[in-house]
């Protein structure tokens, strides 16, 4: 059954670092499902989220990804399936 969406999900060991790549977060919302995310941006900010935290990455001035945690990371993101009706 096409339900016209596609999740993925995406963990992150403890203090792992993964670089920032804006077409992997194209047209998605993403849930962190576990542990803690940081995001590093262009300009050496830091920003951290963590269960529960609702986020959009697409498009953003980031650089990387990083679990800083005593625990992995698990972003869960959900975006429209492109093989759908509505997909253009």
């Amino acid at each position: 059954m096409n339900t016209g969406f596609r999740r993925r999900e995406m963990v992150l060991a403890c203090g792992e670092v993964r670089g920032y790549d804006a077409a992997a977060w194209h047209d998605a919302i993403v849930w962190v499902q576990g542990g803690e995310v940081e995001l590093g941006a262009i300009d050496g900010s830091w920003q951290r989220f963590g269960v529960g935290a609702v986020l959009c990455l697409a498009d953003l001035p980031l650089r990387v990804l990083r679990s800083p945690g005593p625990e992995p990371v698990t972003l869960v993101a959900i975006s429209r399936d492109r093989t759908d009706s509505f997909s253009s």
